[in-house]
């Protein structure tokens, strides 16, 4: 579909947020130079206190670089000889999509962002907000609204709602109408003090969000709901994750679940093993990796709603955030509600008019036979196309100044390069391991309790990953073998720092459900350098390491809340050799 081009003014920020975030390293004949750190050759990569050799390595050795860089191309990709693909790849994560030009069209008709870096500045965590903006650079902010009885997702509005449209119709959401206000705890619900026993204190905040229901563009508006925030975390490395087989994540649950509850929606307490709906439906797999008829283990974003990373995060995003078709998934996301909304909105209907009569126009398509009743028939038609059901009326009415007929937006090959970028990210090496306090907090952590949730390492499997269709469509276009198409890291000791597994935290103003998917460490240590904040949780509530170890404990319903005890009961250098540990990994 042609789309008019979308302007921003932050171009200027995003070059600048690019070149911090992928600056390389220089050698010199003594020391790895990463940016503003270096790596002692004379101690990196050798064991070191209570460090292996191998902890130097987040990654392992297939997936780890030794720049300070979230963007950096993994050694298993190099390898492979994937480094034009990868570049291609990155790319399309880099800059903004259009309506209608080359490499990157297809933006619309209504969206979330139109890049993907936008939400992941520097490729890490989102930043804190006070106003929910789309086109704001680092404002990874995904809008939650549900119903608090259910928790469930409203249908008005797409699961990860919109607050941009194309003219002329208007966004699902209007952002303007959004209201994020900052409240401060004056006491932990736990009665832990907010100041240690040596008079050092801390500050917690949380946010509140508002959207009234004037500010829906839909027919019917929702009711009776409520809205969380939930932000993005960095992207690297995600592909070292998907390559931890699916028995290994079940016996960490099948571990934890005889100390702690588990969310019940994922896991069955009685039989001791994951639900079907903790896995994507049979037939979703053919590798063979996977037992039974389970498709594969979800196990990405804070819900663990994703599996596979060829169906992870990313990989949806780069459909639904901007509403770039592919040949998987060639149909909007979009709702009936709003498609409704904006084919009864008469200012739509006139706009249309006046500007969809030539073939050549991007809004002909809506146009019909130029009548008020056929122009309204046509936008709900058009805008309801947001399943495969309706594909075939999608592929019927959108062209790009010739008939449409069915070609995607984003095409096969490149879905194919931007996977072997998703999936080829290194992990950063970890820092001063030689560092006596960094060693200090290392043993801290672990007598604390912190490594119960925040397991330190894994051992990926084989990693035959499953192939979604679009890859195995390209393959077979370039007579290749899918399975080996994509960078692997099969065998490898990887230190990510965490369990795999959804806990509570209760914290006020909670993530929706109250679960969620304990983060990974690696590499956050260099936030503030590569992406100029440290913002942590899942919202950005957390503005240093220690606000986000004081949150594990707000509530004695926490399942940290005994290790969040200890941790306050540490002299201030304990704690400081604690955080440090954290910055390091």
């Amino acid at each position: 579909m042609r789309r008019e081009l979308f302007k921003t003014t932050c171009l200027g920020l995003l070059s600048a947020t690019l070149l911090a975030a992928c600056s390389d390293s220089s050698d010199s004949a003594s020391a790895k130079d990463l940016g503003s750190l270096t790596l002692d050759e004379e101690v990196f990569g050798k064991a070191t206190g209570n460090f292996t050799a191998d902890e130097w390595f987040p990654g392992g050795q297939l997936g780890t670089t030794e720049k300070a860089s979230y963007s950096a191309i993994a050694p298993a990709a190099e390898q492979a000889g994937m480094d034009d693909d990868f570049n291609t790849g990155e790319d399309f994560f880099e800059h903004l999509y259009t309506f209608e030009q080359e490499p990157r069209k297809g933006l619309g008709p209504a969206w979330v962002r139109n890049s993907c870096i936008a939400c992941h500045p520097g490729y890490g965590h989102g930043k804190r907000q006070t106003e929910y903006r789309a086109n704001t650079i680092g404002n990874g902010y995904l809008l939650v609204i549900y119903h608090p009885d259910t928790n469930g997702y409203i249908t008005e509005v797409t699961g990860m709602p919109q607050t941009q449209a194309m003219t002329p119709f208007k966004a699902p959401i209007d952002e303007s109408q959004i209201s994020i206000e900052w409240k401060e705890v004056t006491a932990m619900e736990s009665g832990l003090p907010m100041q240690f026993e040596d008079g050092e204190q801390y500050a917690l905040i949380y946010p509140e969000v508002r959207i009234p229901q004037s500010a829906f563009n839909t027919n019917p508006k929702p009711e009776n709901y409520d809205v969380r925030l939930e932000s993005t975390i960095g992207v690297y490395g995600t592909g070292l994750l998907d390559a931890i087989d699916d028995e290994d994540i079940e016996k960490q649950w099948a571990a934890e679940s005889k100390y702690v509850e588990l969310n019940p929606a994922m896991w069955d307490k009685e039989a001791g093993s994951f639900k079907a709906s903790a896995y994507y439906a049979a037939g979703y797999n053919d590798t063979g990796k996977h037992r039974g008829d389970h498709g594969p283990l979800k196990r990405f974003t804070y819900a663990m709603t994703r599996g596979s990373l060829q169906d992870g995060a990313g990989a949806n995003a780069i459909w639904n955030i901007t509403n770039v078709t592919r040949s998987d998934r060639h149909w909007l996301y979009t709702t009936p509600a709003w498609a409704k909304a904006q084919s009864e909105d008469p200012e739509v209907i006139k706009y249309i008019k006046e500007n969809g009569a030539s073939p050549l126009s991007i809004l002909h398509p809506y146009y019909a036979d130029g009548t008020d009743a056929g122009i309204a028939n046509r936008v709900n038609e058009i805008l309801s196309c947001s399943s495969i059901a309706k594909k075939e009326t999608f592929d019927k009415y959108l062209f790009q100044g010739a008939p449409y007929n069915g070609q995607e937006e984003m095409t096969d090959k490149q879905y194919y390069q931007f996977m072997v970028w998703h999936r080829g990210l290194a992990v950063p090496a970890a820092r001063n391991l030689n560092d006596a306090d960094v060693q200090r907090g290392k043993q801290l952590f672990t007598e604390l309790g912190c490594a119960s949730c925040h397991r330190p390492s894994w051992t990926t499997g084989a990693d035959n990953m499953w192939i979604d269709a679009s890859t195995k469509a390209y393959a077979q276009s370039v007579g290749k073998d899918a399975s080996k198409m994509l960078p692997r890291f099969a065998n490898q000791t990887i230190w990510p720092y965490t369990d795999m597994v959804q806990h509570r935290l209760f914290m006020k103003n909670d993530i929706r459900t109250g679960w969620c998917r304990t983060t990974p460490l690696w590499g956050r240590g260099l936030s503030r350098q590569l992406t100029g904040a440290d913002d942590r949780l899942h919202d950005c509530r957390a503005r240093t390491v220690l606000e986000a170890i004081m949150w594990h404990g707000y509530s004695k319903q926490s399942d940290a809340y005994r290790a969040t005890e200890k941790f306050y009961k540490l002299k201030k250098a304990d704690r400081d050799a604690v955080i440090k540990f954290i910055e390091s990994i």
